[in-house]
């Protein structure tokens, strides 16, 4: 855990979210800041900063639980998006690696 990383602090308890799955090692919450009917953020528990940090089989459990959320939210038939973010220019805020899950609704390309 980093002390001063807001997702640290959700997996640790100490800052409240709207759960939407949870393994041993993964969290998935809505955001706060929804860009769709459908925003769910999936973490791995520990701290790694950028998705590129992750080994594999984390990174392979975070994407097994962004399907499972797509699935629980009704959004894996008609389709949804994942987004990682890594790095200030493309949009990263909270520098420890997380999966965006976004649907409910048709989405376009190029995203931005």
């Amino acid at each position: 855990m980093t002390a001063d990383c807001l997702f640290c602090r959700i997996v640790a308890g100490e800052v409240p979210a709207r759960v939407a799955h949870e393994t041993d090692n993964v969290l998935a919450f809505h955001d706060i800041n929804p860009q769709a009917p459908t925003h769910v953020l999936v973490i791995p528990k520990e701290h790694f900063r950028a998705a590129g940090d992750m080994d594999p089989a984390t990174a392979g459990e975070v994407l097994q639980a962004a399907h499972q959320v797509a699935k629980a939210e009704g959004i894996d038939e008609d389709g949804y998006r994942l987004v990682f973010n890594t790095g200030r220019d493309a949009g990263q805020t909270v520098f420890h690696v997380h999966c965006h899950v976004l649907g409910g609704r048709p989405l376009a390309w190029p995203p931005g």
